[in-house]
């Protein structure tokens, strides 16, 4: 019961410690004359992925180097098949164009890079040296294409509602130091709790850091893509999704790579099924994001059933169920065949209809 209270706590604590971050910092930017439209591009896209960072780093230190490449793999899909999927079963998303013919194909880009880098089991420091290098050029191309595109780039209104009331530097200092310390005292006992279950339940720490841990640091996600559908701000939704997993990737594999005394580990079931899943799940959103520029509703529900079948598996391979093999066998001969067989439809249909509108 206590390992459960302080799991719980900690992921408190890593979401309300980013919120501070970012609160303190779009602040402190914004007093030294910096545009809001950079800060949303940079203060507040970093902000989403502090929970993976915080837990990652953590865990490469405190020994636990697959639990790092593991929360970053089980947050990737669960953002794009949970949080997508709820959030489309609420309501249909608008997909924008930038989305389709950039965001996604640069987040189907980094996972390709993901899923070499770890074909020998690890990503050393050289490997997170080139993800960082990648962050960076990301960030700054992200900034100049702010730039060219002016002040009415989406994301801007969120920045400026957080930035309409002015602070004292002491307080924003406070918020940047607070967040902080929540998020390290929130990782260390999310990591901790993370690991005692996984021994308490006898499997590896990369199932818990694929399913529980994963899901927890990514509710600043479920949160903002949950309420911007609500508001109908569909395609903000989905920007948000895209863009934390990109910054996953580039951000938290490279820093807390570059960051481990040992290089981070992904075992023969994450080099050979979890970061292969993480791919697939990132190139099924091209042809469902092209067609039509929306996400619909029962697309939405696939991509929930999808996820249920993932963690089915997991759990059914962790605790060595009886009846995995027929588990396995049915998602790839029955589950995976009927998602290819919708997407192909779809792509013919939607293809027949700009034949006729031509």
């Amino acid at each position: 019961m206590m390992t459960w209270l302080f799991l719980a706590v900690g992921l408190v604590l890593l979401v309300i410690g980013a919120d501070l971050l970012v609160k303190g910092a779009a602040r402190l930017a914004a007093s030294f004359g910096i545009p809001t439209l950079v800060i949303g591009l940079t203060v507040v896209a970093f902000g989403t992925s502090a929970p993976e960072l915080a837990v990652s780093v953590k865990a490469a230190f405190a020994g636990q180097a697959e639990l790092a490449i593991a929360n970053v793999v089980g947050s990737n899909i669960f953002n794009v098949l949970f949080i997508l999927g709820a959030a489309a079963v609420i309501m249909p998303l608008i997909i924008s164009r930038q989305l389709i013919r950039q965001d996604v194909p640069i987040m189907v880009a980094v996972s390709v890079v993901a899923v070499l880098m770890v074909q020998d089991g690890q990503i050393n420091r050289f490997e997170a040296a080139i993800l960082t290098f990648g962050l960076l050029s990301y960030t700054w191309f992200l900034f100049k294409q702010g730039k060219q595109q002016g002040t009415d780039s989406a994301g801007d209104d969120e920045v400026e509602e957080m930035l309409k009331e002015p602070h004292p530097t002491w307080q924003n200092l406070a918020f940047v130091i607070g967040g902080l310390a929540l998020l390290v005292l929130g990782a260390r006992w999310l990591v901790q709790s993370a690991v005692e279950l996984a021994t308490a339940w006898g499997v590896n720490e990369a199932v818990i850091g694929l399913t529980i841990v994963a899901a927890g640091t990514s509710l600043p996600e479920v949160v903002t893509s949950i309420v911007a559908t609500i508001r109908g701000e569909r395609d903000i939704a989905v920007g948000n999704v895209v863009g934390s997993n990109i910054f996953n990737i580039l951000c938290v594999l490279g820093i807390s790579g570059l960051v481990s005394p040992t290089p981070l580990l992904a075992g023969e079931q994450m080099s050979q099924i979890d970061i292969p899943v993480m791919l697939a799940v990132a190139a099924l959103c091209i042809p469902l994001f092209f067609v039509g520029a929306i996400l619909h509703r029962i697309e939405g529900a696939m991509f929930l059933v999808l996820y249920a079948a993932y963690t089915w598996f997991l759990i059914a391979m962790a605790l060595q169920k009886p009846y995995l093999q027929q588990l396995q066998e049915g998602i790839l001969y029955g589950l995976v065949p009927l998602v290819i067989a919708y997407v192909l439809i779809s792509l013919a249909w939607d293809f027949r209809k700009k034949r006729q509108s031509a």
